[in-house]
């Protein structure tokens, strides 16, 4: 797929992961000075009322990152991250939920769910990113992305330190691009400019 063709109609950009993902965050974001698209991140994390994963991200990032309560509106411009113990989703007018039903892949929040709600509102105006992990969530929540219509990214999974969740992924079907780290921060940055 061409890649030009692929961000031109981001209008929300959704990374999952679990172990090893957080580095790769801390390498992707930090050259980031704004963006014109919304940006969602889904990390597995412990349950607990810790918010030095949201504190963290936004010490290395000029991006305005906006703490996600129930019913937060979702604006171009920003990064959201899904709090612990919490599925995000994303409903119909620009607004974010949380949801505190069961776990999914032993996860809350779950890449799968939050996937999954972003393709039914976002169609093919989603790009997702899956990076490094060590169980199977993500890939269902890929595969809905695709058969929305929107655009799959998978970390290269040479590059990932748990490469369990990028390579399930793609064993499971084609992603449109296998990136590795240098070269997701450089598509995101593409992004902005489209």
């Amino acid at each position: 797929m061409e890649k030009d063709k692929v961000i031109s109609g981001c209008r929300l950009l959704i990374i999952g992961g679990s172990a090893g993902s957080l580095e790769v965050l801390l390498k992707i974001l930090p050259p980031l000075t704004s963006i014109s698209f919304s940006m969602a991140i889904i990390l597995h994390r412990k349950s607990s009322e810790d918010t030095t994963l949201e504190e963290l991200i936004a010490a290395k990032t000029v991006v305005p990152v906006t703490e996600v309560e129930d019913k937060t509106p979702i604006l171009p411009g920003y990064i959201y991250i899904a709090p612990s113990d919490y599925h995000l989703l994303f409903e119909n007018n620009d607004i974010l939920s949380l949801d505190t039903s069961e776990k999914v892949n032993y996860s809350r929040p779950s890449i799968d769910v939050s996937f999954e709600s972003a393709a039914e509102v976002y169609g093919p105006s989603l790009c997702a990113i899956l990076l490094s992990g060590a169980n199977a969530d993500g890939t269902a929540g890929l595969a809905a992305v695709r058969n929305a219509g929107g655009t799959i990214i998978v970390q290269d999974p040479e590059t990932a330190v748990m490469p369990f969740m990028p390579n399930n992924a793609i064993e499971n079907f084609t992603p449109d691009m296998v990136l590795n780290v240098e070269e997701i921060g450089e598509f995101i940055r593409g992004a902005i400019h489209k």
